[in-house]
């Protein structure tokens, strides 16, 4: 228990802290030992030095049942047609979600926008947030001495013209980041995209689990210090250390990846996602607890990680 509450303490001293969250989107009051839903945004820095340029590549609802023994990953499709509200100066209207980051004019604001207009199509409150730099994300997974990705369909990266063969690798951050960034030429497109990054964030939870970091402090501090370079966080108020301590038990075999009912349309000749029936009943299910439930009837959006 000294161990965790030290680590905590690293953590607490090293990830910055920002409201990223919308007052629309944020729950009153967080219980670590209850249900959790947060949200995690991952931002495209390696496309532009301006964040208000910037589209968050990666969308995701983190969900944790009570007791915090199985996690569930809902990616949301970037294509996914939206209302966006008004906000920092943008007059409202639709577009793909992933400008509401960019109309927000990126970083703190841009999500809280986001925040917001996920929260108004789907109804969930979260529970707190994550803003993930992928360009720094890349470092962490080097220092874990990079992570086991299975490629299913082989693809070559239109950013680098790298190839991945089929197969179980070993991949280092940049060829890990490279490969879940395509969508192109992939049989299911966008959605294997999402899978892909699923999986990343699976491979990354597990390498952390096998690497013995509390009994290496040197290796400990700069993996704890490129976190922090590259995580904003807004925990609700809620200390790290509790946090920690409510997912302890999550082990990494334990996460599902699901997408969201939706399929792609072209509007007025620009290509976007809409949703299936308002998404099939997912959101709901997030909001009242009904996940597992849900994941069960629906097969075809869900896959273990």
């Amino acid at each position: 228990m000294v161990g965790l509450e030290v680590l905590s303490n690293r953590y607490e001293r090293t990830v910055v802290r920002e409201q990223l969250l919308d007052p629309t989107a944020r729950q009153k009051r967080t219980d670590p030992d209850g249900p959790l839903n947060y949200l995690l945004v991952g931002t495209d820095r390696w496309q532009s030095g301006s964040a208000a340029d910037r589209r968050s590549d990666t969308i995701l609802i983190v969900h944790v049942p009570a007791g915090g023994r199985e996690a569930y990953l809902v990616s949301v499709p970037r294509d996914l047609l939206v209302a966006i509200p008004a906000g920092n100066g943008y007059g409202g209207g639709q577009d793909k979600i992933n400008a509401a980051y960019e109309h927000g004019g990126g970083g703190q604001p841009g999500t809280r926008l986001l925040s917001a207009t996920l929260s108004r199509l789907t109804g969930i409150r979260f529970d707190g947030a994550a803003l993930i730099d992928f360009s720094g994300f890349r470092k962490v997974i080097d220092l874990l001495g990079g992570v086991r990705m299975c490629v299913d369909t082989e693809v070559r990266s239109i950013h680098t013209d790298r190839v991945f063969p089929v197969g179980c690798q070993q991949m280092d951050g940049g060829q890990a980041l490279d490969y879940v960034r395509q969508r192109y030429d992939l049989p299911g497109g966008d959605y294997d995209r999402q899978t892909h990054q699923q999986q990343l964030l699976r491979a990354v939870l597990e390498r952390t689990s096998e690497t013995s970091l509390r009994t290496n402090p040197v290796k400990l501090d700069q993996v704890i210090r490129a976190v922090g370079g590259s995580l904003t966080v807004d925990t609700n108020g809620v200390p790290l250390e509790d946090l920690v301590l409510a997912l302890r038990d999550l082990p990494a075999d334990a996460l599902r990846g699901v997408q969201v009912p939706s399929h792609p349309q072209t509007i007025d000749q620009v290509s976007y996602v809409v949703l299936d029936n308002a998404g099939n009943g997912l959101f709901e299910a997030v909001r009242g607890t009904r996940l597992p439930d849900w994941a069960r009837a629906n097969p075809r959006w869900v896959t273990r990680l």
